[in-house]
């Protein structure tokens, strides 16, 4: 078995660091898993059903505190999958896009908002966050193995693989609220648009399908942008459902 290095960008495999990211990459994706590291500390109901699945699977177990805190940069890391990382093209009718994200902790939390709300496609676009980045995974909670993640060079791009879809990207100098499309949308494909924490969507993207806003008070800026896509993916997710109710 190959000795363990590290976590780089460039390489084949990430770490799912965690008791439940380590659960999610078993039960979603034992495929995935080439081995699973825990703790000689690790013990308890958690423990015991992870040597379960990786019996089950025949996935190798092995004793890796070192390697463990490395990983995480904690002490309390008692597990970790070793998964291949794999990108796939979007499948389901609604995308969120995220252009030029660069936070980790961001990119996490948005994963797994978006499988809360159903959306099981994310699209980034270059330059952007390492979505394999074992922080990103653990932010995530393994939404990560859930979902169907993308990268392209440019909106373009992406933009050229998708036909018959509405954009709504997400701008504070939009025309009209987020609230107001979502209820007044009748279609079914469709992605929401999410720029860079700092700079936002850039100015051609007013260009590109119905550019919309977030209400809010004007004692604020703006919102985080894990905030906002929660909130995007929240309004469009629950008009849908209602079109949905009453037909």
């Amino acid at each position: 078995m190959p000795e363990l290095e590290k976590y780089s960008r460039k390489a084949d495999y990430t770490y799912a660091p965690g008791y439940f990211p380590t659960m999610e990459a078993l039960l979603k994706h034992p495929e995935w898993v080439r081995r699973v590291l825990l703790s000689e500390q690790a013990k308890g109901e958690i423990a015991e059903k992870i040597h379960a699945l990786c019996g089950e699977r025949r996935i190798r177990v092995e004793a890796a505190d070192r390697v463990l805190r490395s990983i995480s940069q904690k002490e309390n890391c008692y597990a970790a999958a070793v998964v291949e990382k794999h990108f796939t093209m979007p499948a389901d009718r609604k995308h969120v896009v995220l252009h030029h994200i660069s936070d980790s902790g961001n990119l996490g939390t948005i994963l797994r908002t978006a499988l809360a709300f159903g959306y099981r496609d994310v699209i980034l676009i270059r330059p952007c966050a390492d979505v394999f980045d074992p922080h990103v995974i653990r932010a995530s909670m393994g939404a990560a193995f859930s979902l169907r993640l993308s990268e392209f060079d440019a909106f373009s791009d992406y933009a050229d693989t998708q036909k018959h879809r509405e954009y709504f990207p997400f701008m504070l100098d939009a025309a009209g609220p987020a609230s107001e499309a979502a209820a007044s949308f009748t279609g079914e494909a469709y992605s929401l648009i999410f720029g860079n924490e700092g700079s936002g969507l850039p100015k051609e993207f007013a260009h590109i399908g119905r550019p919309v806003y977030i209400e809010q008070s004007r004692e604020v800026d703006s919102l985080n942008l894990a905030v906002a896509a929660a909130v995007g993916m929240y309004l469009f997710g629950e008009a849908k459902e209602h079109v949905g109710n009453r037909s």
